[in-house]
């Protein structure tokens, strides 16, 4: 097994990727089986296919192998997905926004349907970081 590798810094995830470290953040661990079963019903992906995407993921820093029996692999997340969704924002607010979280915000506000519990939280959430 060797050292876990070093987090990647700066990779983004492609969408296949991002489902199956959705699965390991959710799971917290597993093999290629316990990954494939907790794909939805419909998604139609081949033992190798996801297996291939983990060995990938393992290559780019986003999971490590727990333990190996035979051929078979426990995998598990290196990265947190708090921290993969605040690395992954902040590159959005650069690229997309240009470095304003606040035209973000903006828009998030202005195209989202947003219930007025949801309104009330982001006051809040503003409220609270105006006082730090």
């Amino acid at each position: 097994m060797g050292k876990a590798p070093e987090a990647p810094q700066g990779k983004l995830l492609t969408e296949v990727e991002l489902e199956l470290m959705r699965i390991l953040w959710r799971i917290g661990q597993g093999t290629v089986r316990e990954v494939m079963a907790a794909l939805p019903k419909q998604r139609d992906l081949a033992y190798t296919s996801v297996s291939t995407m983990l060995r990938i993921l393992e290559q780019k820093g986003f999971v490590r192998v727990l333990s190996a029996s035979g051929r078979s692999h426990v995998y598990a997340p290196t990265v947190a997905k708090p921290q993969y969704e605040s690395r992954n924002l902040r590159h959005l607010v650069g690229r997309l926004f240009e470095g304003n979280p606040a035209s973000l915000v903006r828009r998030l506000v202005d195209t989202t349907p947003l219930s007025d519990d949801d309104l009330r939280d982001l006051r809040d959430l503003l409220d609270e970081r105006l006082k730090k």
